[in-house]
């Protein structure tokens, strides 16, 4: 295995600076489910974590770390969601100012969550150069610390601290399956899961209308996102150096699906389990509809990465 940028003691030592603060979610499972994928699914339902989403673990280990002048200058990111979210609330827990760039395409519900959390938004057009350009400004103008929403090894230590609590209320799992889009959660799960699972496989899940992870892995080089055509807004990003450098040594494998299939799990989860998530968090379980054969095991590990819709846009009802 290669040199990388975070070890299972990165995630250990993430997980007690997080304890207290974020919030350890609960894995559910569902016969009716285990019955209509074909295999016994283990939950982790990280649609119930603050700010609704896994982004939080990396955001607080992050801001956990940084100095008392840092934190006196704030924090700055760029994002379409979820991470936003997580960093504004991470740095009001350390009351410290928190500055997102967001594009003006991102969900209203993602919008009024930053707001909420009393970070300030700058908005920009919907491209990852206006985004890191908008960035940059604030940086340079403001002194802000910028966190990278991803690509940074104490977001991917603290993302893989759901995929640790998640081994650890199981048992005996085969494989584990998160979605990918920048890569930190399914990065800093394949290090957990390799580290300390015996022979668990990991899997990434990606929607074939955004598939650059999948391209990536295929020709062994970061494929840019370009033009990403799906619901689940949460993965439109591409990898970066450290996601990608974990993916390539330690995930098996991705497997894309249809925007169909993407529909269909959010709504099974929905009927079935009574929970809300997020199409980003239904992706892994869409394989596991339309791609079953692909995932070669009977006890799978899922992490539902999110529950941020917005419910007067269900998927479904625009049919």
């Amino acid at each position: 295995m290669t040199d990388l940028c975070i070890d299972l003691d990165d995630v250990r030592a993430a997980a007690r600076r997080i304890d207290g603060v974020a919030h350890r979610t609960p894995v559910l499972t569902s016969t009716s489910v285990d019955r209509i994928l074909g295999a016994k699914v283990f939950f982790k339902c990280e649609n119930l974590q603050k700010v609704g989403a896994f982004k939080f673990r990396g955001a607080m280990n992050t801001v956990a770390q940084l100095t008392d002048d840092e934190l006196a200058r704030g924090v700055a990111t760029h994002s379409s969601g979820n991470p936003a979210a997580a960093l504004a609330l991470a740095a009001a827990e350390r009351g410290a100012r928190a500055r997102i760039v967001m594009p003006t395409t991102a969900p209203a519900v993602k919008k009024a969550a930053v707001e909420g959390y009393g970070a300030e938004i700058t908005f920009c057009e919907p491209s990852l150069e206006a985004r890191e350009t908008t960035l940059a400004s604030i940086v340079a103008n403001d002194g802000c610390v910028e966190v990278h929403p991803f690509d940074e090894p104490r977001v991917i230590a603290g993302q893989g601290t759901a995929a640790m609590e998640l081994l650890d209320q199981t048992d005996a799992l085969e494989a584990v399956l998160t979605p990918v889009g920048g890569g930190g959660l399914l990065s800093g799960s394949a290090i957990v899961v390799t580290e300390s699972a015996g022979d668990a496989k990991v899997w990434g899940c990606e929607p074939a209308g955004a598939d650059d992870a999948f391209r990536s892995l295929e020709l062994g080089a970061i494929q840019p996102s370009i033009d990403p055509d799906t619901i689940a807004d949460g993965l439109l990003t591409s990898l970066g150096e450290h996601t990608f450098a974990i993916i390539r040594d330690r995930v098996v494998g991705i497997v894309t699906v249809s925007e169909a299939a993407i529909v269909d799990a959010m709504r099974l989860v929905w009927e079935r389990m009574k929970i809300v998530i997020e199409p980003s968090a239904a992706v892994p379980v869409a394989v596991l509809l339309e791609r079953r054969n692909a995932i070669d095991a009977s006890r799978i590990g899922v992490v539902l990465s999110g529950g941020n819709v917005d419910l007067a846009r269900l998927p479904w009802s625009r049919k």
